[in-house]
C-alpha cells in the first residue's frame, strides 16, 4: 500500500502506472459530463470492487477526493456523476469492509450539503436517503449523524427565495430527516435518535411544515407520512421524549388557540403510537393541562379540546374488566380545572389578589373553558363502557361540595357563590355524563351511593340545581328515549299516538322500585311544593312521572303513583301551603295531564271516563288549571277563589277508587291517602340542608281536612291502636339485651355439637326433625287437599261425608268497602 502512494506521489504523471481502482474511477468519467456516466465503465468498477472489497475503502477515498475538488471547480456535472457511481456501488457490495467506504460516502453528502446551491444539497439528500435504505450486514461502532440531523432540519425551515425551489428544499430536509430515522431507529450501537437533543430538532421541523400547507406541492403529506413514521418507531421509553417538542412547539407558535392544528397533531400522534402506550401521552397532556393552570382560559380551553380527542382515542382501544386509572385521571383533572377557573372568575384573578400587575381574568372566556370542560367530560364518558361510565358518575359525585362537608373551592375566600358554581358544573357534567346512558339493571344504573346524594341536591332552594338533577334522573331511568314524548305537558286524547316504547318489568326494576320508589314520590310531591319551580320543572316532573309509568311500573307502583297525583291536587287546593298563583295552576295542570295519562296506560274504562268528564268541565269552567293554558309564554289567571275539594273540576280519589276495585288493584292502598315519607337517613340531612327541613316542616292543614273529608264520605279499614307503653313494655325491652347475649350462647353450642358429637346421635337428631317436617307438611297437605268452605257450612250426606249446606245471605260479612 505505501509504494502505490509513493508512485501515485513520484508518477502521477505516468498513467500506466496508476493503481488499477484509480484507472477504473478515471474511466467511468467521460470527456463531456453532459454524456453522463460511462455504463461499461462502471460495470468494470463494480465487478473489481466486489473481487476485491479490500479496495472499496480506496475507491471511496478516491471519489471523495475528486467529488471535491470539482465542487470546488463548479464542475457540478462531474459531482453528479461521482455520486451516482457511489450510489451503485453502495447498493451493490455488502461486505465486512463497507463500512469504511460508507465513512467516504457520507463525507462526501456533507459536503454537497454543506453547498449553498439548492441542487447540490437535493442531491446529497437522495443519495443518503438510498443509503438510508440499505441494511448493513455489519454495525458502525462510531459513525455519527448529528451533523444530518441538524442540516436537514435547517433545510426543513428554508427561505429560499423562489417558492418552488424552498418547497423542494423542504421536502429533501423532510426525507433526510426520515433518512436518518429509519437509519439510526434499529442500531443499538448508534447515539440515540430519541434524545431530546435530536427530537427537539426534528419534531419542530416536521410540524413546521405540517401546518404550512398553501401551495399545491407542498410537503404537508410528506411530512405526515414521516411523522406517522418516526411515531411508530417509538418504544415505550421514548414516547415522552417524542411528545415533549410537539407540546412546547404548540407553546412557542401560540397553536393551542386555534385548536384545529393542534387536534390535528394529536390525531396523529395517537393513531400513530403503539396502542398499549397511549396512556402516556394521555398523562403527558393532563400534566401539561395542570402546568398551565395559571395560563390564559383560552388556551386551557386549547388543551382540554386535544384532551378530548387523544383521550376518546384511548378509550376506544381500551380494554379491562377494571376502570384504568388514566381514565379517572383524566376525569380528576378535568374537575380540578373546573374548580380553579370557578376560583379565578370569582376572585378576578389567578393568585386571588388584587395587586397591581397581577394579569386580570376574562369572565367571559372562563365560561367558555367552563364549558369546553363540561363537553369533554360527556364526551368522553360516552366512549366507556357502561360499567366504567357508572364508576365514573360515582367518582363526581363524589366531587360534588356539600356545606360542612368539604369545601367547594381550593381558596377560602368564595363563600357560598363559589360552592353553588361546583354544584352546578359538576351536576352539568353529570347530565352529559348520563346523557344517551343505558342499562338493563336499575340497581346497579342508581345505586344507593349515587341516588341519594342526588336526591339531597333536589332539596336545595336553587331552582336551577333541581332542573339538573331531573335532567339526570331521566337519562338514568328512560332506557328507551321515551323522555322526549313526555317533554310537553298536554292532555293527550290518545296515547298510542305518542307510539312509546314500553318492556315488561324486571326482577331487578320491581326491586329497585321497592328499595327506592318512595324515595323517588317525595321529591316529586316536595318539587311541586317549591314556589320556585317554574315551567321547565313542572315539565320535567311531568316526564319523570310518565317515564316511571312506563320503564318501572307494576300493580303497586301504578297504585302509588295514582296516589301521588290525587295528593298534588290536594296540595294545589291546600289553603296553609304559601304556593304562588301560577305554582297552584301549574300543579293542578300537572296532576290533570297525568291521571288522564296513567288512566290510559290502566285502560279501566271507568276511571279514563271519569278522568275525561273532570277535563271536559275544567275546560269550561276553569281552563286554568289544564296544561294549554298554564304552560304557555303569557299564562292568564282568573282563579280568585280555588273550587271545594269534590268540586266537578277535580278528580275524586273515591270515584277512581270504586272504578279500579272491580280490576284487581290494591284497593287498601290505594284508599290510603298518600303521605310524604321521612326516612330517618333524609331527616339526618337537615344539617346539612335546611331546605329539608323547610320543606318537611311544611306541613298543611289542607291536607289533613283533605283527608277528614275523605274520611267523612268513605269507611276505610281500622288500624290497629298503637300499643300502650308501660312500665312492663320498658322492662321487656331492656330485657332483649340479655336475650341477645343468650342466642349467641346457644348457636355456640350447636356449632361445638355439630363438630364433635359421634355421628350416630348426629344422624338421629336430623331424623327426627326430618319426622317433625314431614308430619307438619302432612297436616298442611290435609288442609290444602279439602274442599274450601263455601257459605252455607256443612251437613251430612248420605255417603257418609260432609256437604254443604247454605247460609242466609243476610249473615254473610262482608268487607266494609263493598256496601253502598
Amino acid at each position: 500500500h505505501d509504494s502505490e502512494l509513493w508512485m501515485d506521489g513520484v508518477c502521477g504523471c505516468c498513467g500506466a502506472l496508476r493503481p488499477r481502482y484509480k484507472r477504473l474511477v478515471d474511466n467511468i468519467f467521460p470527456e463531456d459530463p453532459e454524456d453522463g456516466l460511462v455504463k461499461a465503465n462502471m460495470e468494470k468498477l463494480t465487478f473489481y470492487a466486489l473481487s476485491a472489497p479490500e479496495k472499496l475503502d480506496r475507491i471511496g477515498a478516491y471519489l471523495s477526493e475528486r467529488l471535491s475538488r470539482d465542487v470546488a471547480r463548479h464542475r457540478y456535472g462531474y459531482v453528479c456523476i461521482a455520486m451516482e457511481a457511489l450510489d451503485q456501488l453502495l447498493m451493490a457490495c455488502h461486505c465486512q469492509s463497507i463500512n469504511l467506504f460508507v465513512e467516504s460516502f457520507l463525507k462526501m453528502v456533507r459536503k454537497l450539503l454543506e453547498s449553498d446551491k439548492p441542487n447540490l444539497q437535493i442531491l446529497g439528500t437522495n443519495s443518503f436517503v438510498k443509503f438510508a435504505n440499505i441494511e448493513e450486514d455489519t454495525p458502525s461502532y462510531h459513525r455519527s449523524y448529528d451533523f444530518f440531523v441538524s442540516r436537514f432540519s435547517e433545510m426543513c425551515h428554508s427561505s429560499f427565495e423562489d417558492p418552488d425551489v424552498r418547497t423542494k428544499i423542504r421536502m429533501a430536509g423532510i426525507k433526510g430527516l426520515q433518512g436518518v430515522v429509519r437509519k439510526t431507529v434499529n442500531d443499538e450501537l448508534q447515539a440515540n435518535i430519541w434524545d431530546p437533543q435530536h427530537m427537539d430538532k426534528i419534531v419542530p421541523s416536521l410540524l413546521f411544515n405540517l401546518q404550512s400547507g398553501e401551495r399545491t406541492e407542498s410537503p404537508v403529506e410528506l411530512t405526515e407520512r414521516c411523522f406517522r413514521e418516526l411515531l411508530g418507531r417509538a418504544a415505550y421509553g421514548n414516547i415522552k421524549n417524542a411528545v415533549t417538542p410537539v407540546l412546547m412547539h404548540l407553546d412557542n407558535h401560540s397553536l393551542w388557540e386555534g385548536k384545529t392544528f393542534a387536534v390535528r397533531c394529536f390525531k396523529i400522534i395517537m393513531y400513530s403510537i403503539q396502542s398499549q402506550h397511549s396512556h402516556l401521552v394521555i398523562q403527558q397532556l393532563l400534566g401539561h393541562l395542570d402546568a398551565n393552570s395559571k395560563n390564559s382560559a383560552t388556551v386551557r380551553a386549547g388543551i382540554v379540546e386535544v384532551l378530548l380527542e387523544a383521550a376518546a382515542i384511548a378509550a376506544s382501544g381500551s380494554v379491562g374488566e377494571e376502570i384504568s386509572p388514566t381514565v379517572l385521571e383524566v376525569f380528576n383533572t378535568l374537575l380540578r380545572q373546573l374548580r380553579l377557573s370557578a376560583d379565578y372568575e370569582l376572585t378576578g384573578s389567578y393568585d386571588g389578589s388584587t395587586n397591581i400587575g397581577t394579569k386580570i381574568i376574562k369572565a367571559h372566556e372562563e365560561r367558555q373553558l367552563q364549558e369546553a370542560v363540561i363537553r369533554t367530560i360527556g364526551s368522553f364518558a360516552n366512549t366507556l363502557p357502561t360499567y366504567q361510565r357508572s364508576e365514573v358518575m360515582l367518582f363526581i359525585m363524589g366531587k360534588i361540595p356539600v356545606p360542612g362537608i368539604h369545601p367547594a373551592l381550593p381558596s377560602s375566600g368564595c363563600g357560598s357563590e363559589g360552592t353553588r358554581m361546583i354544584q352546578v358544573m359538576l351536576l352539568k357534567s353529570l347530565v352529559q355524563v348520563t346523557a344517551g346512558f343505558q342499562t338493563t339493571n336499575m340497581l346497579t344504573a342508581l345505586p344507593t351511593s349515587f341516588l341519594e346524594p342526588l336526591l339531597s341536591f333536589f332539596l336545595t332552594e336553587d331552582p336551577e340545581i333541581r332542573l339538573l338533577v331531573l335532567q339526570i334522573l331521566l337519562s338514568l331511568i328512560d332506557r328507551h328515549d321515551n323522555t322526549a314524548k313526555f317533554r310537553d305537558i298536554s292532555i293527550i286524547s290518545d296515547i298510542s299516538l305518542l307510539k312509546l316504547k314500553v318492556d315488561k318489568c324486571s326482577r331487578q326494576d320491581n326491586l329497585f322500585m321497592k328499595k327506592h320508589g318512595q324515595q323517588l314520590y317525595r321529591h316529586i310531591y316536595l318539587g311541586c311544593k317549591e314556589q320556585s319551580s317554574g315551567r321547565q320543572h313542572y315539565e320535567s316532573l311531568f316526564a319523570l312521572l310518565g317515564i316511571l309509568s312506563v320503564e318501572l311500573a307494576n300493580e303497586e307502583v301504578v297504585v302509588d303513583l295514582i296516589r301521588l297525583a290525587l295528593a298534588l291536587q290536594d296540595l294545589a287546593l291546600s289553603t296553609d301551603e304559601d304556593l304562588p298563583v301560577f305554582n297552584r295552576c301549574a300543579v293542578h295542570a300537572l296532576a290533570a295531564a297525568y291521571l288522564n295519562l296513567i288512566c290510559q296506560l290502566t285502560t279501566v274504562p271507568a276511571f279514563c271516563q271519569h278522568i275525561q268528564e273532570v277535563i271536559e268541565v275544567r275546560q269550561k269552567k276553569s281552563p286554568y288549571f289544564l296544561p294549554e293554558d298554564v304552560f304557555i309564554d303569557d299564562p292568564k289567571y282568573e282563579p280568585a277563589t280555588f273550587p271545594s275539594p269534590f268540586s266537578q273540576t277535580m278528580a275524586l280519589f273515591y270515584k277512581i277508587l270504586c272504578s279500579v276495585m272491580c280490576v284487581g288493584y290494591n284497593t287498601d292502598r290505594l284508599a290510603t291517602p298518600y303521605v310524604p315519607q321521612y326516612t330517618e337517613k333524609l331527616k339526618k340531612l337537615t344539617s346539612l340542608f335546611p331546605d329539608e327541613d323547610r320543606l318537611s316542616k311544611r306541613k298543611s292543614i289542607g291536607e289533613t281536612v283533605s283527608l277528614q273529608r275523605h274520611a267523612q264520605h268513605f269507611s276505610f279499614p281500622q288500624r290497629t291502636p298503637a300499643e300502650e307503653i308501660t312500665f312492663e313494655t320498658l322492662k321487656n325491652a331492656i330485657g332483649t339485651v340479655g336475650m341477645e347475649e343468650q342466642e349467641r350462647e346457644r348457636r355456640r353450642q350447636v356449632v361445638e355439637k355439630f363438630q364433635k358429637a359421634p355421628f350416630e346421635e348426629i344422624a338421629a337428631h336430623c331424623g327426627a326433625r326430618a319426622t317433625l317436617l314431614q308430619s307438619k307438611l302432612n297436616q298442611i297437605f290435609d288442609i290444602t287437599i279439602r274442599p274450601p268452605p263455601s257459605p252455607s257450612g256443612t251437613i251430612s250426606s248420605g255417603y257418609g261425608q260432609s256437604q254443604s249446606r247454605s247460609i242466609p245471605i243476610y249473615e254473610m260479612k262482608f268487607p266494609d268497602l263493598c256496601v253502598y
